[in-house]
């Protein structure tokens, strides 16, 4: 009944001669009750047309991520503006969209620094990307400003493996303890600079197709959530095969 199913799909995918008759009304109902007949006997038909609808939807989806990361490259991997963790020249790039406020986020503090410990060879760009409200604008905002002070890596770091709620408060505090200059880091935050750096993060999300955070860009592939460090050691073995 398989094979019959098949070949009935695959000859309805043949374009008709010009000169060929369509069904008649007797045909095309016969033809119904055929596979009407065959859903009935066999449901797991059914599933297995959906679930090769969804996983060629899946694929169709990833092709489109692949399509738009090779389009926005240069913005990716190679913006000279962006913070960096990690050597500045290592072989392999993983592009990382973060919120502060999302706990997968952190929750991912611990995956990268090991992945930058145990592949020498791996720089982790960061792009903010503040989704969850105006505070994670503001420690967005100061991320970047600490980026224009040298000092992204401490503050990065230091606020994702803040515990509680992060607020402007607890941003100036972490501000503080890293020895930001604090005068400067409120007007940075509100400057112009800052605001155009964090909207072509936004911008750059959006032409990729994102939905939430974190997000990971590695090669040509693009991960969505959390990712367990073995995937992620994988995923940069990949790319470093492909840029030999």
């Amino acid at each position: 009944m398989m094979r019959a199913l098949a070949l009935l799909s695959a000859l309805a995918l043949i374009p008709l001669p010009a000169t060929a008759q369509p069904f008649t009304a007797e045909q095309r109902a016969a033809i119904v009750e055929i596979l009407r007949e065959a859903l009935v006997s066999d449901p797991s038909i059914l599933r297995e047309a959906f679930a090769a609808l969804e996983a060629a939807e899946r694929e169709a989806e990833a092709e489109a991520r692949r399509a738009a990361v090779r389009a926005q490259a240069e913005a990716l991997f190679r913006n000279a503006e962006d913070p960096v963790l990690g050597p500045a020249r290592a072989r392999v790039t993983v592009v990382e969209f973060t919120d502060y406020r999302c706990p997968y986020c952190r929750s991912m503090r611990g995956v990268i620094l090991d992945l930058l410990r145990q592949e020498r060879d791996v720089r982790v760009v960061v792009k903010p990307m503040p989704i969850l409200g105006p505070a994670s604008v503001t420690a967005a905002r100061a991320a970047m400003a600490a980026h224009l002070q040298g000092k992204f890596a401490p503050f990065h770091d230091a606020l994702l493996a803040l515990r509680g709620e992060i607020d402007e408060a607890a941003v100036l505090q972490v501000a503080a303890e890293v020895g930001l200059d604090a005068g400067r880091l409120r007007r940075d935050m509100n400057g112009a600079e800052v605001t155009r750096r964090i909207s072509a993060a936004l911008n750059l999300a959006q032409a990729l197709g994102l939905q939430g955070t974190p997000a990971y860009v590695v090669g040509e592939t693009v991960f969505p959530g959390a990712v367990p460090l073995a995937r992620l050691r994988q995923a940069v073995a990949e790319a470093r095969g492909q840029a030999r």
